[in-house]
């Protein structure tokens, strides 16, 4: 008997300088198994013809997925899964649409939690770890408006040894061919309140660990688990940061089963 997954509906989140092309594996998986499946582009990301100098703040940066989770009927939830910055990106979304979220879905991603400004779990992440870890990765100041962001571009020794180091050519090519100037949004992010109790703690949250991962490192990743108190369950998978790439059979059959639980 064919099963109709088509009511369960993902909403998959890219993390900086990618975009929705990223999770062109998953997609196809998820969809062939019968399930919804959405994919935007983040503000000035992938196919947006926005620039960084158009999108002063990380809300802007993040205005596709809310407007998506605003246009939703009112009897539907989704699964939303973030990746990497993502998770500031999904987490925003749980604090404004807590009641259009079966599951968060942390995918080696940020979590903030409710007690810090969200940019406090990338500022101490960054505050652990020497620069040269950031290796040939391009930093500059961009003028956005009367704000000045730090523009970050992710550089080819980066991506091969810390993102993308269990890669195949062909997605190392693709990636650097698509990869575009953003932001981490720290400045913006350190001036907006905490997210709340009452609405971004009330979504379930699934944490996502990724074994090999030289981008977050997975003892990072235990340790917001651990510290932040907001995840109800845990997963495993064995890849590098860019899991949607190196381990799509692997990633899919989870979310398959986060969605089967939760949607």
């Amino acid at each position: 008997m064919e099963i109709n997954n088509s009511s369960k509906h993902i909403i998959l989140i890219h993390g900086a300088c990618h975009g929705a092309w990223s999770w062109y594996k998953v997609t196809t998986q998820l969809q062939s198994a019968g399930y919804h499946v959405t994919v935007p582009d983040m503000a000035a990301s992938g196919r947006d013809l926005r620039q960084l100098a158009d999108v002063p703040r990380f809300r802007d940066y993040s205005q596709p997925l809310l407007d998506i989770l605003g246009s939703l009927p009112p009897e539907e939830k989704v699964i939303l899964v973030g990746h990497s910055l993502g998770g500031i990106n999904i987490a925003l979304a749980m604090e404004e649409f807590p009641e259009k979220i079966a599951a968060a879905v942390f995918l080696s991603a940020y979590m903030p939690d409710s007690d810090s400004p969200p940019s406090h779990v990338i500022d101490k992440y960054i505050e652990e770890r020497p620069l040269s870890t950031w290796m040939d990765t391009e930093f500059k100041s961009v003028s956005s408006g009367n704000k000045i962001l730090t523009s970050v571009l992710f550089g080819p020794g980066l991506m091969k040894s810390k993102l993308y180091q269990l890669y195949s050519p062909q997605d190392f090519t693709l990636g650097m061919s698509l990869i575009r100037v953003s932001s981490l949004y720290l400045e913006d992010l350190k001036l907006q309140k905490p997210f709340s109790k009452d609405r971004f703690r009330s979504v379930n949250a699934v944490y996502i660990v990724c074994s090999e991962d030289q981008g977050t490192l997975p003892e990072y990743q235990q340790s917001m688990i651990t510290s932040n108190g907001l995840v109800k369950e845990v997963k495993t998978i064995k890849s590098d940061h860019m899991s949607m790439l190196s381990a799509p059979e692997e990633l899919s059959a989870c979310l398959m089963e986060i969605a089967d639980i939760y949607a």
